[in-house]
């Protein structure tokens, strides 16, 4: 699988993971109203976004990816300085 290949998957995984977020933020009910999605299908979702995690794990590795580290699309890491924002104690 080359890049190109890899690289449209993870977009689509990406995409696919927003949607059914937005999905899943849609239907939550507020102040403690019933849910319309039946059990079966809370997990399903709950499923699809454990497949979809899964195969951006592989993915990652596949292209030796830090997912510790971010990712910039233009592979260069910005050059800043940390700054504390705690005082010393005394």
């Amino acid at each position: 699988m080359d890049m190109v290949e890899l690289s449209k998957e993870q977009r689509i995984l990406r995409q696919m993971r927003k949607t059914l977020g937005n999905i899943v933020k849609d239907v939550t009910p507020l102040g403690g109203r019933t849910n319309p999605l039946s059990e079966n299908t809370i997990q399903e979702i709950k499923d699809c976004f454990g497949l979809i995690s899964t195969r951006e794990r592989e993915l990652a590795e596949a292209l030796n990816f830090d997912q510790a580290k971010p990712y910039y699309a233009d592979g260069e890491t910005p050059s800043v300085k940390v700054v504390s924002i705690f005082k010393p104690a005394k």
